[in-house]
């Protein structure tokens, strides 16, 4: 009876770890996992080498730097074609001569400045390109954004 070989190619070729991680690193066969099979080798692995406990002890991996903002956008273009409809459903509120739009109530965060602005609007937002800002202004509305928190010593 022919002994049964594995299939080379399902071997995962190519794949540095081997679908197992930082550690085994494809060498085969050598006896179980972590020090198992060692023998008398297990002493070359001992803590006080200095590759091997800088590899196997402490921290690795990425450093989680917090949750990004998601920056949900809307352009001016956009902002002056859903105008109408926002003013009937009272999205947009009018204030004497001037249109007061909160655009995060309305499910945005940031505005951007592409199109043209033909109404007097106080926007207020979280985040705002410079273009808009100018496009806005220019137009005699203003841009409300939160104030920056500065720490005093």
């Amino acid at each position: 009876m022919v002994a049964k070989r594995r299939k080379k190619f399902r071997r995962m070729r190519g794949s540095r770890e081997c679908g197992w991680g930082v550690f085994h690193r494809g060498k085969g066969r050598k006896g179980g996992c972590g020090k198992a099979g060692t023998g008398k080798r297990a002493k070359a692995k001992m803590p006080r080498q200095g590759e091997w406990t800088i590899q196997k002890q402490g921290k690795y991996g990425f450093k989680f730097l917090g949750h990004s903002v998601e920056k949900i956008c809307i352009n001016l273009k956009t902002l002056e074609d859903k105008f109408d409809s926002w003013v009937a459903s009272k999205k947009i509120v009018k204030e004497g001569d001037v249109f007061v739009v909160d655009l995060p109530k309305i499910g945005f965060n940031k505005l951007l400045g592409a199109g043209k602005v033909t109404k007097k609007l106080r926007i207020n937002v979280d985040f705002a390109s410079k273009s808009a800002v100018d496009k806005i202004k220019s137009a005699g509305g203003e841009v409300v954004l939160p104030q920056k928190e500065t720490k005093t010593a």
